[in-house]
């Protein structure tokens, strides 16, 4: 008998009639007895069940001749744990080895570079912002988080702005994610307002095992640049909790672009039964930020206080054929802007400070069931709640020591959706979904989605879906600053789109090839006003991408592997931050006590100003690298721009060139 282990990422279920795979373990049965076949077949459906019963029923309907990647078990595209393969949808996954092994404080630089048609807008060594010279604008296919049309979520819960509809780009840092779920496509079925191009889902982490585990995370390098991370895990029986904090601070590449950060993450789980478990958790993250302005207008006093935080409370249930959840959260954020004055064009220090107080809260209630083979049905109701108070408070002038209110509104959505999954035979699933979602000032809209997963022979999988994506106006648009128009109604567009994949080699060569058209109307764009005079916000606006996304990943052998994405956009109407190439390729090597990987970044075609239109390229040559001293701690360190390129990703805002960080992991 022949064993193997396979420890990558691509582990197969069933294999040609002599081989079975379990938790990846290849065992090779052609020398063996009939009695030793029929020992190891049953071992082997053994530890198969123990993987879980949503992947258990999955398999009852699949052909089992084929070759199967069995690790991509998510969450997102329908709120239950379902095989990604009879999902419609583009479904990528980053899990937490990827997120670990890229050494960064924040979430957003490995999504980059993992995911095709992502990008992530920056402007220096560490750090967002928000407002004006702000960054952390994600987009996918030209849709925006930056315009509330991508939507991130923690554990399923929205995570964005009340006022202000978009996501909080300083608020995603590694240590909360055990991985990352990107749909790219339209989301709102499920989701609703906000996931009209798109969700992130980051799944929190969890102790797996009884035992106690603590990780420190820190490291030193260029512009003074300091992160650290200290993160406990324990696990009792039934008792789970995850504790963690971290400190981040730079001087920034350019004068007056300091960063500070304070983070802090717990969460608490209790297993009440086999089949009912209760969990809870809170983050809360606070940043200080200035920004010099653009290199043409230089900025004084452009300076942020940002608090951001969450909690939610969740009770589950895990039966063998059904499962689903009720949960509550909410979400807050404290703003203190001061805007800053340039005095090169003759302006004066600002007379007001900008501040802000904004909530969401929401309860969800959704359960999934299996009423027949190869049947899944999931009902859900939603209600959410958000909004905020926005005022100018005078700090100098005529008006000092007093306050004029921006905003101080709220709005109410409530949902009810049914998703629908059936297995016609070991080689169709049929998907369709319908949200009923009513808004307390627009109105109700009806969002529908439908596709079609065929399972064809040599490990190849063919996607066909169209669905739709809307966003509800938001409240800045609607009631803050001269173009507000509070008469505004919901954004709406359709997508559709063609998948196909195929696993090669018994699972050690993957890709996959995506072709999306997306035609969305009624967009939202402040435009002069057609009934007086000064500008207004108007439903005039409409998008037009085609695009294609290629992924490829290949585990050479136990030392080496490599993977790539590729993206191509082509815009009708083009926006700020989608660049029309973006491609990765990457290596890693991992033997004894290394582990080393590199990555080429290509960007080419991204548009830093559409009026008049700049378009920036440039490669990115990034290097990480570890090395396990003993077996309590680990040396690391992390190259960026290593090509020392001269580029622009906000305009006027050149990034830093070559940068370098170093430190140490302790495990105890």
């Amino acid at each position: 008998m022949q064993v193997k282990q396979n420890t990558g990422i691509f582990t197969t279920f069933a294999a040609p009639d002599h081989v079975i795979y379990s938790k990846g373990v290849k065992i090779n049965l052609q020398p063996m007895n009939q009695m030793k076949k029929l020992y190891l077949s049953i071992i082997g459906l053994g530890l198969t069940l123990q993987t879980g019963t949503t992947q258990a029923q999955s398999r009852d309907t699949l052909d089992t001749s084929r070759i199967y990647k069995i690790d991509e078990i998510v969450v997102t595209g329908t709120r239950h744990e379902t095989d990604v393969r009879h999902l419609s949808q583009a479904v990528s996954v980053v899990n937490r080895t990827q997120i670990e092994h890229s050494l960064q404080p924040s979430l957003l630089p490995v999504l980059t570079e993992q995911i095709p048609g992502l990008f992530v807008t920056s402007r220096g060594v560490m750090g967002y912002g928000v407002s004006n010279g702000a960054a952390g604008s994600i987009s996918l296919r030209g849709l925006s988080g930056g315009t509330a049309r991508l939507m991130v979520l923690i554990d399923g819960h929205p995570q964005y702005a009340g006022i202000f509809g978009h996501p909080i780009a300083d608020a995603y840092q590694s240590f909360l994610a055990e991985r990352v779920e990107v749909l790219r496509g339209p989301a709102s079925v499920l989701y609703g307002s906000n996931a009209m191009g798109g969700v992130i889902n980051i799944v929190t982490r969890k102790m797996q095992e009884n035992g106690v585990n603590t990780h420190l995370h820190a490291g030193y390098g260029s512009y003074n640049t300091l992160e650290t991370e200290l993160t406990n895990q324990v696990r009792k029986e039934r008792f789970s909790s995850v504790v963690s904090g971290s400190y981040n601070h730079t001087d920034g590449h350019r004068a007056d672009m300091g960063f500070e950060q304070y983070g802090g993450y717990a969460k608490l789980g209790y297993e009440v039964t086999d089949y009912w478990n209760l969990r809870g958790d809170v983050n809360v993250t606070h940043f200080n930020a200035s920004y010099p302005g653009p290199l043409n207008a230089p900025l004084l006093d452009g300076d942020q206080r940002i608090t951001r935080g969450m909690t939610s409370f969740a009770l589950e249930n895990h039966y063998e054929k059904t499962s689903g959840g009720l949960s509550f959260f909410y979400n807050w954020g404290k703003h203190w802007i001061n805007d800053g004055y340039t005095p090169s064009k003759g302006e004066s220090p600002q007379e007001a400070r900008f501040n802000s107080h904004d909530y969401m809260a929401g309860i969800s209630l959704y359960q999934s069931a299996q009423f027949f083979k190869g049947n899944r049905i999931t009902l859900g109701v939603d209600w959410f709640r958000y909004g905020g108070h926005a005022w100018n408070e005078y700090v100098s002038g005529n008006k000092v020591g007093t306050t004029s209110d921006l905003v101080d509104k709220q709005e109410d959505e409530l949902a009810g959706y049914i998703d629908f999954r059936q297995n016609f035979s070991p080689w169709l699933t049929f998907n369709a979904g319908l949200r009923v979602d009513h808004h307390s000032r627009v109105g109700t809209e009806w969002v529908p989605q439908t596709g079609l997963a065929f399972h064809l022979p040599q490990a190849m999988e063919l996607k066909i879906s169209a669905s739709k994506g809307f966003r509800y106006p938001i409240l800045r648009e609607m009631y803050m600053f001269p173009p507000q128009n509070p008469d505004l109604q919901p954004e709406s567009m359709w997508n559709y789109e063609l998948a196909f994949s195929q696993q090669l080699m018994e699972g050690q060569l993957s890709y996959g090839v995506n072709l999306f058209y997306i035609d969305a109307r009624n967009l939202i764009q402040t435009l002069p006003n057609p009934n007086g005079s000064g500008m207004l916000n108007q439903n005039s606006g409409n998008i037009e991408n085609t695009g294609i996304e290629l992924q490829a990943a290949y585990r050479i052998n136990r030392i080496w592997s490599a993977d790539g994405n590729y993206s191509y956009l082509h815009m009708k109407h083009p926006v700020i931050a989608a660049p029309e190439h973006k491609l990765y390729a990457g290596t890693s090597f991992q033997q004894g006590h290394w582990n080393v990987s590199t990555g080429l970044q290509c960007i080419a075609g991204l548009y830093t100003q559409t009026d008049p239109v700049m378009k920036e390229s440039f490669v990115l040559w990034n290097v990480r690298a570890s090395f396990q001293a003993t077996r309590w701690i680990e040396i690391w360190t992390r190259g960026e721009n290593l090509l020392a390129q001269k580029y622009e990703i906000n305009a006027g805002y050149p990034m830093p060139r070559a940068t370098v960080m170093a430190g140490f992991n302790i495990n105890f």
